[in-house]
């Protein structure tokens, strides 16, 4: 009888994955996602009113954005489900996770499965594995309530809008709202969150602040590989592959290290900004909302756990202190200069600093006397 009784078995898993190649990992994530994504009620799609609301109130809502911004905004958007929603997201956030995935290494036809090269090679294929378990859970959960992609501020590789008109409506429902106005609610927060996260300069300055907070983020969020590679003894290995939940025990929102100070600042200023300027294109266009504004704010930050689950990922958190300083920068700079001075966060030196988030008039200073302004 074989010593080790998962030798042939962790063979025939190594073999298994490299045939499907390097992105091994991401197809798990993304068949994890949709399944659930899809949920219980099968996520049907968008009715055609609902379509045609989104048709309707789009270009009106792209005129306000114009003003807020002084861009020039287009008025598509795709009315979507849960499924469009998570595809997307797995799309998008894939760039910041590949960096920390290495491809599993062949493996030997001589392979002792005993020692501790094994569990090297164990560890170099089933991590992989599990941070694709991880980012297909919380892509599939981030679409059960958020509308569109706004709601986790991260650079854009592409200016496609999608809203997921259903969750919108259940929200409207839920809070007795009128559904057109928290429709032109959403539309106007996708269309500032579209123009901002694609733009190039801000991008690329997203983009470094998030590669040094996901590996914070990841450092944090198990190890899985260190982990892996000290299961040398078989009746930890039987454990493990008895319960591999063990292996996700104790995640958790990294600490605040700079990398991490320095996203969550920008972040949270983005976020704050996009809500500002739907609220005011849904004041302009209806009259004031403050029911929508008080369900949005508990919608926000009560029961988020698939929007908190998506920002501990790359490092970001949202909720806290650091959301509260967002929503007084933005206040304060709204009352003395309008949000058309957050036209500054289309530049590549227009993201404030964990400093400036607590001194606004420092980051107004900054980016107004900029040689790029």
């Amino acid at each position: 009888m074989s010593e080790v009784p998962f030798g042939g078995m962790f063979g025939d898993i190594f073999n298994a994955l490299g045939q499907q190649g390097p992105d091994a990992w991401f197809e798990t994530a993304k068949q994890l996602a949709l399944t659930v994504a899809r949920g219980e009620d099968g996520d049907p799609n968008p009715d055609p009113p609902s379509r045609q609301r989104l048709e309707e109130v789009a270009p009106l809502v792209a005129r306000h954005v114009d003003t807020i911004l002084s861009v020039v905004t287009r008025s598509d958007v795709t009315a979507t489900n849960r499924t469009g929603l998570t595809l997307a997201a797995l799309e998008q956030w894939k760039p910041f996770i590949t960096p920390a995935i290495e491809a599993p290494a062949p493996v030997s036809d001589d392979l002792d499965m005993t020692g501790a090269a094994a569990m090297a090679q164990i560890a170099a294929t089933i991590g992989p594995l599990f941070t694709g378990f991880q980012l297909g859970s919380v892509a599939g959960h981030f679409s059960e309530r958020a509308w569109s992609l706004a709601v986790l501020p991260l650079p854009r590789t592409s200016s496609e809008r999608l809203l997921v008109v259903n969750n919108i409506a259940a929200f409207s429902q839920a809070w007795s709202l009128d559904v057109n106005a928290v429709t032109i609610f959403a539309l106007a927060q996708e269309f500032v969150a579209s123009v901002i996260l694609t733009q190039p300069g801000t991008g690329d300055a997203l983009r470094a602040l998030l590669l040094d907070a996901v590996r914070d983020s990841l450092a944090v969020q198990g190890d899985l590989m260190t982990r892996l590679q000290s299961m040398v003894n078989p009746a930890d290995l039987a454990s493990l592959m008895g319960n591999p939940e063990q292996l996700l025990e104790g995640l958790e929102i990294p600490d605040e290290t700079p990398a991490i100070r320095a996203i969550n600042a920008a972040t949270s200023v983005l976020s704050a900004v996009f809500d500002a300027a739907a609220h005011e294109v849904t004041g302009k266009i209806l009259g004031p909302s403050p029911q929508l504004v008080e369900a949005y704010r508990r919608h926000r930050f009560t029961d988020a756990r698939g929007e908190d689950a998506a920002g501990a990922l790359f490092g970001v958190s949202t909720q806290g202190e650091h959301h509260e300083l967002a929503s007084r920068f933005v206040a304060t700079l709204q009352e003395k200069h309008t949000l058309s001075v957050f036209s500054a966060l289309l530049r590549v030196d227009g993201l404030p600093s964990a400093t400036e988030l607590e001194d606004p008039l420092a980051w107004y200073e900054r980016v107004t006397n900029s040689p790029l302004a």
